[in-house]
């Protein structure tokens, strides 16, 4: 029988101390989510303990309030919409020129490079406050065509701190792809457009949607940014389950941060379904072409 040193010492141990470190962490992060999706089906009005089950708080109850619950609330209504709008919006917005300035990025040298490189990591490394709060003083003080903050700065504020998502994930798949696929296709005739379309992006096809995944899941539960430019009617659920924590908070609260999960892993998974399909049919027809000789 081994002593704890020498357990301890030996690189070949089941690795029990790691497992069970990293349970507690899943535990101390999931349950407090797991309880508040949980007090969303509560019968009372206690946001801090259940009483029974019941759906009054997604659908209202009848003959009841309907600003008491998510989906008969015409404020939440609007907020529901406005968080997948501003996300799918920005997410199209987004990805594409984060696709477009990666590969730029990635071709382009010298130091006019190498500033647009550290301009766009800035918002990747500067606290979202900051950001939002000079988003603020550029809508309100510098750049008035939008006589008020609402859906418009929104966008342009989220697709600039975005941005830098897709640059830094493609940048990434760009460096183990390499330029050889590209130089090879051209060798053989292709024209540069389309040893990018035919050659490159299909390549990138793994990187661009999981910007695309996670753009949209960051937008979806954004705060700051979408706070500090947005006006009476366009708050997202977001900022709406914030001013509830002000006051006294509904479990309808619950109801709609349950909803922002909810749309995050469906977006996803949408996402992913879409990837795989499209992974599918373009590996078809490349096994097609090879075997025409096309």
């Amino acid at each position: 029988m081994r002593g704890p040193i020498a357990w301890a010492r030996d690189p070949w141990r089941a690795p029990r101390l790691l497992m069970f470190s990293t349970w507690v962490y899943l535990g101390w992060s999931l349950i407090p989510v797991v309880f508040a999706i949980l007090i969303s089906f509560t019968g009372g009005r206690s946001s801090t303990s259940l009483n029974g089950f019941s759906l009054q708080y997604w659908h209202g109850a009848p003959g009841g309030d309907p600003q008491g619950s998510l989906f008969t609330d015409p404020s939440l209504h609007s907020a529901i919409y406005q968080t997948i709008w501003l996300s799918v919006i920005t997410m199209f917005i987004a990805v594409p020129l984060g696709v477009a300035f990666a590969i730029a990025l990635d071709r382009w040298r010298g130091r006019p490079a190498a500033g647009a490189n550290f301009l766009m990591l800035v918002s990747f490394v500067v606290p979202e406050i900051i950001i939002g709060v000079a988003l603020y003083l550029f809508f309100t003080h510098v750049f008035k065509t939008f006589a008020t903050l609402g859906t418009t700065p929104q966008i342009i504020g989220l697709v600039a701190f975005q941005i830098s998502y897709p640059v830094i994930v493609v940048r990434a798949r760009l460096l183990s792809i390499g330029p050889e696929f590209e130089e090879a296709a051209m060798d053989l005739g292709a024209p540069p457009r389309a040893a990018l379309g035919r050659i490159l992006l299909p390549l990138l096809y793994p990187a661009i949607f999981a910007s695309f995944a996670l753009v949209f899941a960051d937008v979806v539960d954004d705060f700051v940014t979408v706070r500090y430019l947005s006006s009476n009617g366009s708050e997202t659920l977001s900022v709406k389950i914030y001013e509830s924590l002000h006051g006294s908070p509904s479990p309808e609260y619950n109801a709609a941060a349950t909803l922002l999960l909810g749309i995050t892993v469906v977006g996803g998974l949408i996402i992913y379904l879409a990837y795989r399909r499209l992974s599918k049919g373009r590996a078809g027809a490349g096994a097609m072409e090879f075997a025409t000789g096309i």
